[in-house]
C-alpha cells in the first residue's frame, strides 16, 4: 500500500511539474522572491537600491528603470493572484508598516505590468486625498531623448514639452515605433493622468490620479486606480492592446453603430430644425440615403422649453408649443420611425439652472463651490450633485421619458458638468481645472468621477440597453474621458467642428491620436463631414477655393477608411448629386483593422491603411491625406505602410476611378491642397482578382462577402444597394497568362439582376457590372479560358 501510494504521488508530482513548467508566471513562482515573469515581460526587485526595473522576458530589452513606489515600504512580497477579468498572476506587493501597499502584477495573457496602489486611513478621522502617484520611473529605449517623441491626449510633443496626458501616454522612438505604453486601465474614482519629464538623460514618467477629494473612512483600506505599463517593438499594437485591456476590464461590447444625421450645422433648418423641415428629411433619407448606411436623425439644442440663463434652455421635459415642434416630439419621432430610422435627441442631462423657478425648492440639488455658491459655469449652467437620490430620481425620470416619446439616440452633451469642475475648452493635454473646488457632495464619500459615472449608469438603467449613449464632448473639459469608459455608445473626441480654427482637421486630429480607442471601448465621433459647397460658410471661402470637391471629400474618405463614427450635418435635400455621392460612398463602416502609418511622426497623420481579412482575402486600403493648404508629396515604403516588402501590388484609385501602375517597393505621389487619394491594393496572384469595387471606398470589404478562384473561374458574393450600379474592378488578365473571359453570370438567375461586362479599354483590367432593383446578396460566376 505504502509503496503504491509513493508511486501515485511521485506520479502526480511530475505531471504537476509538467503543466504548471509550460506556464513562465507558475514556473517563477517559488523561485526567486525578488522576480516574477510572463511570456512578455519580466519585472524584478533589487534590495538594495530599492527599486524596479522591468524588461522583456528574454532580459534583452531593460526599459524601464528605476521604478520606484511612493510609499515607505518596509518588505516585498510574492504571491499567487487571481483576477476576474484576467485570470491567474503573479505579483510583488510592495508593503508599509500601516498596511497600505502597492502592488506590481503579472498576467499570464496581458503584455502589461499591472501596478495598484493600497491606501489605508490609519487616523481617527476621515482622511482627505486629492490626489496619488504611486510610483514614478524611468524609460530607456536605447535612443537620446532628443529621438524621441510622446503621444497623448495632447498629441505627439517633445518629452519634455508635454503638458501631461489624460488616460494614457505612449514614448516611442518614431523611426522604429518601438515603445512605451502607459495607461490607466481604470478611471472609477479618480482622474488618471501622466506627465513625462527628462533626467539624466531618460525620460522619467510620473503617473498621477486627481480626485478632488477622496474622502476615506477611519481604519478603512482602499485599492485605487490600476495603471499598465508595456513595451512593444511597435506602439500602436500596444495602444491597441492597451485599448481591449480597458475595454476586458469593463466588460464592453459594442453597440452597433449606423451613420448619424445632425441637425446642428445644417444651413437649413439649423439648430433643433423644425416639426415639418425633419419630418420631411426623414423622407428624403428613407428614399436616397438609408441603403448606404444613413440610420439615425438627430434633432439637436433648441427644440426644448424651459427658461434660460447661462447656456442652452434646459427643460427637457417640455416643448414650447410656440417653438419648431408644436406638435410635441413624439408625433417627430413615429414620422421618423415610420421611414426606417431611428430617432435621436439632444440634451444636457446633468446640469440645470440653479436660478430656474422650477428649482427655487431644490436648491440641495445642485453641487457648490467651497464659497458655497451654486457651482456655475459659463454655457453649462449649474452642476447637478449626482449623489442625491432625489438628483438621480430626476434624470431617470428625464431619460425614461424622451425615451418614451421614440427617440432611441441620446446624444448627451456638456458631460463635464457631471464631474462638478470648471469649463476648460479647448481642453486636450493637461490643464488645471481647479478639481476639488467644491463642498462635500449630499454623499460625501463619493468622488465627483464616481459620481459622474453613478450618473451614466442611472441614464443606462432608465433607458435600457435600447438606446444609444452618445457622449460629447471630452474637450469641454477632459475629467469626462477616462470617466466616461465603458459607460457611452460614442464619444465626440474634439470640439465643435472649426472650432479651434483648424477646420475639416478639427476632428481628424482627435481621432487620429485617440484611434485606438475607436471600436475597442465606443465609436470615435469626430463631429460632421461637412459637403456644402461652401464648407465652413464663412465669406472669404469662394476665394479659397474651399468649396471644391476634391476638398469635400477629404474628411469623409478619412472617416471611412479609418471607421470612425460617420455623422452628416448638411441640408440634404438641397445637397448637389456629387455631393450626396460623397456620402454614399463614405457612410458606411468597414469592420476592418485601420492603423495610422505615420502616426509617431507628425501631429496629423496623413497615411492610413485600412485591413480586412474576413472574407478569406486579404483587402488593403491605403487612405493618402493632405491636410495642408499646399502641394504635398505623400508617400512611404510598403512594408511601412504594414504591406509586403517583396510583393507587387495591383492599386486602383477610387475617386479618381482608374487603376494606378503596380505598386512594388515603395510608392509617393503628389497631392494637390486639402486632398486625398484611396487605393485598394492587391497582391499579384497569377490569375484574376478583384482589386476594387464601386459599392463604398473600402472596396470591398464591406459588400464583397466572399472571393474564390478554381483554377478557371473567378466567383463571389456580393451585397447589391437596390437601384445602385455595383462594379467589380479585376485585375491581373495578363498575370502568369493572357486570361480570356468567356463567360458572366449570376448564379440562380435573381429576378430583376442582370450583369454586365463593359469594354476592356484598361490594360491588364476588366471590368463587371451588376444591377438589381432591390437591395440583396447575389452569387456571381466569371468563366476564363486561357
Amino acid at each position: 500500500m505504502t509503496r503504491g501510494f509513493v508511486l501515485v504521488l511521485s506520479i502526480v508530482a511530475f505531471f504537476n511539474t509538467a503543466v504548471w513548467s509550460k506556464d513562465p508566471l507558475q514556473r517563477n513562482l517559488g523561485q526567486d522572491p525578488n522576480s516574477i515573469s510572463n511570456s512578455s515581460l519580466m519585472l524584478n526587485y533589487n534590495p538594495k537600491a530599492r527599486s524596479f526595473w522591468v524588461s522583456t522576458t528574454s532580459g534583452k530589452k531593460v526599459f524601464v528603470k528605476g521604478l520606484v513606489p511612493k510609499a515607505n515600504f518596509i518588505k516585498v512580497e510574492k504571491e499567487a493572484v487571481s483576477d476576474p477579468a484576467f485570470g491567474k498572476g503573479q505579483a510583488l506587493i510592495a508593503r508599509d508598516a500601516d498596511g497600505a501597499s502597492v502592488s506590481f502584477t503579472l498576467y499570464l495573457s496581458q503584455p502589461f505590468l499591472f501596478i495598484r496602489q493600497s491606501i489605508k486611513n490609519t487616523t481617527y478621522g476621515i482622511a482627505d486625498f486629492p490626489k496619488l502617484s504611486p510610483v514614478s520611473f524611468l524609460l530607456d529605449l536605447g535612443k537620446p531623448v532628443g529621438q524621441l517623441k510622446t503621444l497623448g491626449t495632447g498629441g505627439l510633443l517633445d518629452p519634455d514639452k508635454n503638458p501631461g496626458s489624460y488616460v494614457f501616454l505612449t514614448c516611442v522612438d518614431p523611426v522604429s515605433r518601438n515603445g512605451v505604453v502607459t495607461g490607466w486601465l481604470t478611471n472609477e474614482k479618480g482622474s488618471g493622468v501622466v506627465f513625462s519629464h527628462i533626467k539624466n538623460n531618460l525620460i522619467e514618467i510620473e503617473p498621477r490620479v486627481e480626485y478632488g477629494h477622496f474622502r476615506l473612512p477611519a481604519g478603512k483600506t482602499e485599492k485605487t486606480e490600476t495603471l499598465l505599463v508595456g513595451y512593444f517593438d511597435d506602439a500602436r499594437l500596444g495602444e491597441e492592446q492597451f485599448a481591449e485591456a480597458m475595454a476586458k476590464q469593463q466588460n464592453i461590447k459594442l453597440k452597433p453603430r449606423s451613420a448619424v444625421y445632425c441637425t446642428w450645422y445644417a444651413e437649413k433648418n439649423g439648430g433643433a430644425g423644425t416639426e415639418s423641415g425633419t419630418i420631411e428629411l426623414a423622407g428624403f433619407i428613407k428614399n436616397q440615403l438609408k441603403p448606404f448606411g444613413l440610420g439615425v436623425l438627430q434633432i439637436d439644442d433648441q427644440w426644448q422649453a424651459g427658461n434660460q440663463y447661462n447656456g442652452p434652455h434646459r427643460g427637457f421635459d417640455r416643448v414650447d408649443p410656440k417653438g419648431g415642434y408644436p406638435n410635441g416630439m413624439t408625433t417627430t419621432a413615429k414620422a421618423i420611425k415610420e421611414d426606417g430610422l431611428t430617432a435621436g435627441i439632444w440634451w444636457m442631462p446633468f446640469s440645470r439652472n440653479h436660478q430656474a423657478p422650477e428649482f427655487k425648492d431644490h436648491q440641495d440639488w445642485f453641487a457648490k463651490r467651497t464659497n458655497g455658491k451654486p457651482y456655475e459655469t459659463t454655457w453649462g449652467g449649474t452642476s447637478l450633485d449626482l449623489t442625491n437620490p432625489e438628483v438621480q430620481h430626476h434624470i431617470a425620470d428625464y431619460a425614461s421619458r424622451m425615451h418614451q416619446w421614440g427617440y432611441d439616440y441620446f446624444k448627451m452633451d456638456g458631460l463635464w458638468t457631471g464631474t462638478v469642475t470648471e469649463q476648460i475648452y479647448i481642453n486636450d493635454g493637461y490643464k488645471n481645472d481647479s478639481i476639488g473646488n467644491c463642498l462635500p457632495l449630499h454623499n460625501p464619500l463619493k468622488t465627483q468621477i464616481e459620481a459622474f459615472r453613478d450618473g451614466l449608469r442611472v441614464i443606462r438603467k432608465a433607458t435600457g440597453e435600447d438606446v444609444f449613449l452618445s457622449g460629447c464632448c471630452v474637450s469641454q473639459n477632459m475629467r469626462s474621458f477616462g470617466a466616461s469608459i465603458g459607460l457611452v455608445n460614442s464619444m465626440r473626441i474634439g470640439p465643435d467642428f472649426n472650432h479651434d480654427g483648424q477646420s475639416i482637421r478639427t476632428g481628424a486630429i482627435r481621432a487620429s491620436r485617440l484611434y485606438f480607442l475607436n471600436g475597442r471601448v465606443w465609436w470615435n465621433d469626430p463631429d460632421p463631414s461637412m459637403l456644402r459647397e461652401s464648407g465652413e460658410s464663412t465669406a472669404d471661402n469662394a476665394s479659397k477655393g474651399i468649396g471644391s470637391l476634391t476638398r469635400a471629400r477629404l474628411l469623409p474618405s478619412f472617416v471611412a477608411v479609418s471607421g470612425q463614427f460617420f455623422l452628416s450635418s448638411d441640408w440634404l435635400p438641397d445637397l448637389p448629386l456629387d455631393r450626396l455621392e460623397i456620402m454614399k460612398r463614405c457612410m458606411a463602416s468597414h469592420k476592418g483593422i485601420a492603423r495610422p502609418v505615420d502616426a509617431f511622426d507628425k501631429m496629423l497623420p496623413s497615411i492610413w491603411i485600412a485591413t480586412d481579412k474576413k472574407s478569406g482575402t486579404d483587402r488593403n486600403v491605403l487612405g493618402l491625406y493632405n491636410w495642408e493648404t499646399s502641394p504635398q508629396k505623400i508617400g512611404t515604403s510598403l512594408s511601412r505602410a504594414g504591406l509586403k516588402d517583396k510583393m507587387t501590388y495591383y492599386a486602383f484609385d477610387f475617386w479618381a476611378n482608374k487603376p494606378l501602375p503596380d505598386l512594388s517597393g515603395s510608392f509617393a505621389w503628389e497631392l494637390p491642397s486639402e486632398s486625398c487619394k484611396v487605393i485598394a491594393v492587391r497582391a499579384k496572384a497569377k490569375h484574376p482578382v478583384v482589386v476594387s469595387t464601386s459599392q463604398h471606398i473600402s472596396q470591398g470589404m464591406i459588400d464583397l462577402l466572399k472571393e474564390d478562384w478554381d483554377g478557371e473561374s473567378l466567383s463571389g458574393t456580393s451585397k447589391l444597394i437596390g437601384g445602385d450600379s455595383y462594379e467589380l474592378r479585376i485585375a491581373g488578365m495578363n498575370d502568369g497568362r493572357n486570361w480570356k473571359l468567356s463567360s458572366a453570370l449570376i448564379v440562380g438567375s435573381p429576378q430583376g439582376v442582370i450583369i454586365e461586362v463593359l469594354p476592356q479599354a484598361e490594360k491588364g483590367w476588366l471590368r463587371v457590372v451588376i444591377k438589381g432593383k432591390e437591395s440583396q446578396v447575389v452569387k456571381w460566376k466569371l468563366k476564363f479560358k486561357k
